[in-house]
């Protein structure tokens, strides 16, 4: 596709990144209305947490053959396809009565939505010129980050003044228009009806990856390594992996060209999408339930304190998209990773009685931090990748983010558990009748170690400080964890990008 004569530029980017919020969007919406979901599907708070994991790990499972598919049958039709089934999904997840029909349907809301991304982002590189793929990257990754971001925002307010299954339904207004916008509007590309999808690699691929999702979501219930059913997780995942890197590098064409792997930007792009992925979706399901359980925040006004978060990221894309062609995109993703583990830390100083302006001011600049490190990133990884890798690399991005997002969720959830109960154990050990804080005082009674109303009062302090505590642990494993990409931001080229020509300013 040239890029310089594009038809209806404008209205297919519109509809690209509708495509790319509905996506984004819905893997953190149900965030503030799980415990609503909970009681009404009658599930547990551990099993509740399968409706954001489950829709996660099928859209990264199913983002690998995403290439082939858009090849073999033709990127329109599949985005077209992709998108009908993904708002007819969101009905169903809307009108699921059991956690069983939940689960099914956000599994298939997920596999529709995994093709939604990548074909998004290789559109727009293909209908934008290289001198404009910083703004245009700008404006994609909008959908991307702020989708996740505003999503808790937007569940609160649905599930506040309608109710959860809304979260679902909201999709279908914007789902039609993509759809009528797309089949109006984009081009059919011609497809490859001969070529041959790798179902070996795929399914070595799908095995390893839910297999390690399997083993990280249930690893806390069952006690991990002493338990038959995490060792045979374990041990899969870890086949699955081996055997996906043997037949890459083996086969005679993996369903991932091995040539891809070559260029060093688009690695090193992958590992930070993978780290960034991993905190972007970890950090809001964190926050909501700290906001709702902790701080006692009703859940309109907990989804809205997050909101600053998705402003802060619009702000540094657009800033980001129009200076990025003049700096060093190196020096912008490095300034952000510094600013994102900055704002971590602060939020792992936190307590429930924090001040709403110093919660609103370090989302701001946590979501500023994002936004500053994805837009450069996102230009960075096809700097140098072979236009005919387009495809493949946009699925692999987000073959990465999606496992991240995946990744982060289920070790903050388990870690987060865990910290709880190292940090009980720590405080109960100094609770003895032997104290004499609990032995004076007007309340010597009600929290008396002896009695049972005082052991309850007791048990029930210590248990919230203890959450608190793990929180910021939580918060602390983050910031490491951002951190580490940049030991290798020197290893990207910078990109250089030829002026673009006067007389294209006025064509769309």
């Amino acid at each position: 596709m040239e890029s310089q004569a594009v038809p209806h530029r404008g209205l297919i980017t519109g509809c690209a990144m509708l495509a790319t919020l509905m996506q984004a969007l819905d893997s953190t919406i149900a965030n503030v209305a799980l415990p609503y979901m909970q009681g009404s599907l009658s599930a547990t708070s551990d099993q509740i947490t399968w409706v954001l994991t489950s829709y996660v790990i099928a859209a990264a499972i199913m983002t690998a053959p995403v290439g082939w598919m858009a090849a073999r049958y033709g990127r329109k039709r599949l985005f077209v396809v992709c998108l009908l089934g993904f708002t007819a999904t969101s009905m169903l997840c809307g009108a699921a009565q059991s956690l069983e029909e939940m689960v099914l349907f956000r599994l298939a809301q997920g596999m529709f939505g995994a093709s939604l991304v990548p074909l998004s982002q290789a559109t727009m590189l293909d209908i934008y010129p290289a001198e404009r793929r910083a703004q245009a990257m700008a404006i994609w990754g909008i959908g991307v980050m702020v989708g996740p971001i505003l999503g808790p925002t937007l569940g609160g307010y649905l599930t506040e003044f309608y109710n959860w299954r809304w979260v679902f339904y909201v999709n279908l207004p914007f789902g039609v228009i993509a759809v009528a916008g797309l089949m109006a509007f984009m081009k059919e590309e011609e497809t490859s009806a001969g070529q041959k999808f790798d179902w070996t690699g795929f399914a070595v691929l799908a095995l390893g990856v839910g297999a390690l999702q399997l083993m990280l979501d249930r690893g806390q219930d069952q006690d991990w390594f002493t338990s038959r059913e995490i060792i045979v997780e374990a041990v899969l995942a870890g086949l699955g992996f081996y055997l996906f890197v043997v037949h890459l590098l083996t086969a005679e064409r993996p369903f991932l060209p091995p040539a891809i792997f070559r260029d060093r930007n688009f690695v090193v792009a992958t590992l930070l999408m993978f780290a960034i992925s991993m905190v972007l979706l970890a950090s809001s399901a964190l926050l909501a339930p700290y906001l709702q359980n902790l701080a006692d925040y009703p859940v309109k006004t907990a989804g809205l304190a997050m909101a600053p978060r998705g402003i802060g990221t619009m702000a540094a894309m657009m800033i980001a998209g129009r200076i990025g062609a003049r700096l060093d995109q190196r020096k912008l993703i490095g300034f952000g990773l510094a600013l994102l583990s900055w704002s971590l830390y602060e939020m792992s100083l936190w307590t429930p009685d924090v001040s709403l302006q110093r919660l609103v001011l370090t989302l701001m600049v946590q979501g500023f931090a994002m936004g500053a490190i994805f837009n450069p990133m996102s230009v960075l990884a096809f700097t140098t990748l072979r236009p005919d890798m387009r495809g493949d690399g946009a699925a692999l991005l987000s073959l990465f983010r999606n496992i991240g997002s995946a990744i982060g969720i289920s070790v903050t959830s388990f870690s987060l558990a865990r910290f709880t109960q190292v940090s009980h154990a720590d405080l109960v050990a100094g609770l003895t009748p032997f104290n004499r804080l609990l032995q004076s005082g007007p309340f010597a009674h009600m929290l008396s170690p002896d009695s049972p109303l005082g052991a309850g009062v007791l048990d029930a302090m210590v248990r919230r400080q203890a959450q608190v505590i793990a929180y910021n642990d939580d918060y602390r494993l983050m910031m490491v964890a951002t951190l580490t990409p940049l030991l290798f931001l020197p290893l990207m080229r910078r990109a250089h990008h030829k002026p673009a020509p006067k007389q294209g300013r006025g064509r769309r």
